[in-house]
């Protein structure tokens, strides 16, 4: 009687340990569209540690890089369904279910990457975010510094009209044809895995894209000429999905957005830091780098683009444009 007693217990401490066990770990997806040696992705994956660890191993969180489970719009979509809980992204993105924030793409709204920062901070951004949380019931938990855009072409280009008729990719996303357009250029949309295959083969002859991404792509191999146009102070979303941030308990959202910020700060020093080197790096290796005058392209942008167009209102950008 005693062994059988002893066998049943034995049994039932195994089921519930087995039971806890399962309700100790909750296995959580967190996608991007950038390449391992990134800190988009880096930090992402510190991240994932750092939550595993503070929250003493309840969750158990898999990045996925280089958009291994789908392309921007897809992990986008994920979002929404479900089927992945965090993604990094652009608030271009976030701008197709919530269009005024994407005003700051806006180009030359940000006058670098402090203002970025401080707008970050603001009561605008809070508002913004705000509409587009409300909008998709996800949640922005942390911002950080993705780098500034910068044009790359097969022929040197001084001012904004010698963009005219230039086939330049750029992202499926309303915003970033503004200053290609405003100048004349033929805007392609391809996506980001795809970018340095249509370079090369001529399938357009530009694109733009962060000093930091055009390193960790290698378009400097197939384009010659690195235009600082400086058009958009760009950043990066970490999102968390609706059913996500339900299902997160008051205490487990503080560790997730702790940590985030924690990984966005991380993110943004890195890419600042390595921003910095980069020009001189550029050119050592052979690539022709040229300035150009931002007010040309600047002017050119605020007479040839309406806020309207894109569902942005002038009265927010005008508020960032404050920002000090």
């Amino acid at each position: 009687m005693t062994f059988r007693l002893t066998a049943v217990l034995g049994a039932t401490a195994l089921v519930l340990a087995s039971t806890l066990a399962a309700q100790a770990e909750t296995a959580l997806k967190w996608a991007h569209v950038y390449e391992t040696s990134e800190p988009f992705h880096t930090e992402s994956v510190w991240a994932a540690e750092e939550i595993a660890k503070r929250t003493e191993g309840r969750y158990k969180i898999d990045v996925f890089p280089a958009s291994q489970l789908g392309k921007e719009a897809d992990i986008n979509q994920g979002l929404k369904l479900g089927t992945v809980d965090i993604i990094i992204s652009g608030s271009s993105f976030a701008a197709r279910d919530y269009k005024p924030i994407g005003v700051t793409y806006f180009p030359y709204i940000f006058r670098d990457p402090s203002h970025l920062l401080a707008y970050t901070k603001s009561d605008i951004f809070k508002r913004l975010a705000k509409g587009y949380e409300d909008k998709t019931g996800n949640v922005i938990a942390a911002v950080s510094y993705y780098g500034t855009r910068q044009t790359t072409s097969n022929k040197p280009i001084a001012t904004c009209a010698d963009m005219a008729g230039l086939k330049i990719r750029v992202p499926d996303v309303p915003a970033y044809l503004a200053m290609p357009r405003a100048c004349g250029a033929n805007t392609t949309p391809i996506a980001f895995a795809e970018v340095y295959l249509a370079l090369q083969n001529g399938t357009v002859d530009a694109q733009e894209n962060p000093l930091t991404t055009i390193e960790a792509k290698k378009f400097y191999e197939v384009q010659k000429n690195i235009i600082l146009t400086g058009h958009i102070v760009d950043h990066l979303n970490t999102l968390i999905s609706k059913s996500r941030w339900a299902s997160l308990s008051n205490e487990d959202k503080k560790i997730f957005v702790d940590v985030m910020q924690e990984a966005a700060a991380r993110t943004t020093k890195i890419i600042e830091e390595r921003e910095k080197g980069l020009v001189g790096e550029f050119k050592t290796r052979g690539i022709n780098v040229v300035e150009v005058d931002k007010a040309d392209f600047e002017k050119t942008v605020l007479e040839k683009v309406t806020f309207e167009e894109f569902g942005y209102d002038k009265a927010d950008w005008e508020a960032i444009r404050a920002i000090k």
